[in-house]
This record gives C-alpha cells, structure tokens and sequence, in this order.
C-alpha cells in the first residue's frame, strides 16, 4: 500500500447521478447542503464526470454520471436509501436545501423519538433526511 494512501472510515455514499446530470448535482450539493468538492475526473468524452469526490457534513460523498455502456445498462432511479445529516441547526439546514431546489417528502418537525427531523428529495431523486437537536415548541 502507497504511503500517501488514506483510507475513508466507515461507509462512503457513491451516488450514481442520471442523465449526464453529475455537474449540476455536484453545484446542487454545494448550495443545498454546504459540499465542497475536492475532486474530479472527467471521462474521455470530456463531456461526463467520471468520479467527483465532495466533503459534505464532515464526510466525503463520491458521484459520477451514469456509464450504462460500462454497466450493462442505465442505472435504475434511486430507491430505498437515503442519506442522512446530523446538524446542529436543523432549520437553517432544511430551509438552505429548499431554497436550493429540494422537494419536500417528510416535513421537518420535533419528532417523537427526541430529534427535529425531516426529508428532502433533491433534483436527481435521492432521499436526503435532516435531523438536529428539537427546537422549542
């Protein structure tokens, strides 16, 4: 292993972002919840990103556009995960992510369990949830 290899901890999200849609998801991702991007590839058609690699919320993010000729076909919409952000003002968060353009799928409101939480879908059809400390009623 290469001395200036450094391994990420934990689980990495990879999002596959559909129809050559990966730049605006990258620009998305800044505005919506603060990413700042630390990488990218392009692929040989110059036109396609072939890996991006953001910080988001303490963490890395990778995305790429779809490659169905790579894959074996297109990659499905998204389905059945989400991500989550842990933050301390989940209000601010939430309503930066709207501005940017997210859809609202679970209002942000004190749940029962002890936290203020919410869901977002953003542009390219991930779950995105929101949770922070609850606020007064």
């Amino acid at each position: 292993m290469s001395e200036d290899y450094c391994a990420m901890k934990g689980v990495v999200p990879h999002l596959t972002i559909r129809d050559d849609r990966a730049a605006e998801a990258i620009d998305f991702y800044a505005r919506a919840f603060g990413a700042s991007e630390s990488g990218r590839q392009m692929a040989e058609d110059g036109k396609r990103v072939l890996h991006a690699h953001l910080e988001l919320n303490g963490g890395p993010l990778m995305l790429n556009d779809d490659f169905p000729e790579m894959m074996g076909g297109a990659a499905p919409p998204p389905a059945g995960v989400g991500l989550h952000l842990d933050v301390p003002d989940a209000d601010a968060a939430w309503e930066k992510a709207l501005a940017a353009g997210a859809i609202v799928r679970f209002p942000l409101d004190n749940q029962f369990w002890g936290q203020r939480y919410g869901q977002v879908t953003d542009p390219f059809g991930h779950i995105w949830s929101i949770g922070g400390p609850v606020t007064p009623d």
